[in-house]
């Protein structure tokens, strides 16, 4: 028995999880699940190791250094994670910035607890399972800060949620981006204009560009951070089964080798 019930004026009810949170999907959403519990174990082993400990370092950055800081200064920041993950770069702007709650949303219920998990005891955390392609049940003007990292992107329902002042944090992979694993492991391809794509359609609904840092760095791996590295992202959803995309990112077994981690960290600001 749940022994939380929440709803809105409009009469929907919906019932938090034993796991503390709420699932706010739409009935007419689609039926996917998200990210597994297997792909966000692999997710979880590789940022433990440190593999993008300078991406996390970068968006931390990038929020203290935006203008929601000065907009909120003695209150602390309300910061949304979309597409939250294991919860990992939630932590790094947590550790760095002043954050008085957030909000960890994700499509998978499996990441969603995973998150609650990793920030247990920090400042209030709400967890919402919902849809990142549909309209968003947030209310408008409600976010100081809004971080989308390697996650799907919502232009027009983030600016609704972000108060006037407050940053998006968007990290995007470039065309470089482990393109030597890409090639071997048959994992997806990154166009070379994404960052200007993405850029172009936020200005279209009044987000401009207010800082771009780009984090290029080679990332030494053998043969169980390659798989791990195949198993975590969207290309585990495609092709023949991961189990082959784990066998092709694991030839040579023995061999050490060095990739290049790059994105674009971006930061765009609304008026």
């Amino acid at each position: 028995m749940f022994e939380r019930t929440f709803g809105c004026a409009n009469g929907h009810r919906f019932d938090q999880a034993r796991y503390g949170y709420l699932t706010l999907l739409d009935p007419r959403a689609p039926k996917t699940i998200g990210d597994d519990r297997a792909m966000l174990e692999s997710r979880r082993e590789l940022l433990a190791r440190g593999a993008y400990g300078r991406i996390a370092d970068a968006v931390a950055r990038a929020v203290v250094d935006s203008r929601s800081i000065v907009s909120a200064p003695e209150r602390g920041l309300s910061v949304a994670d979309l597409g939250c993950g294991t919860g990992y770069y939630s932590a790094s702007v947590m550790a760095h910035a002043s954050v008085s709650r957030l909000l960890a949303a994700d499509r998978s219920p499996d990441a969603v607890r995973m998150t609650l998990r990793a920030l247990a005891g920090a400042v209030p955390v709400t967890g919402v399972v919902l849809d990142l392609w549909r309209p968003l049940p947030l209310r408008d003007a409600s976010a100081d800060v809004l971080i989308d990292v390697f996650a799907p992107r919502n232009p027009p329902e983030y600016a609704r949620v972000l108060r006037q002042h407050g940053s998006l944090v968007v990290v995007v992979p470039t065309a470089a981006h482990l393109a030597g694993l890409r090639e071997r492991a048959a994992l997806l391809d990154i166009p070379g204009d994404k960052d200007i794509h993405v850029v172009e359609r936020f200005e279209r609904v009044g987000l401009l560009l207010s800082a771009r840092d780009r984090i290029e760095y080679r990332l030494s791996t053998d043969a169980s951070t390659r798989a791990l590295i195949a198993s975590m992202g969207p290309s585990a959803h495609h092709g023949a089964g991961r189990e082959s995309t784990l066998d092709t990112a694991s030839d040579e077994a023995g061999e050490a080798r060095d990739f290049v981690v790059s994105v674009d960290v971006l930061t765009l600001t609304k008026p």
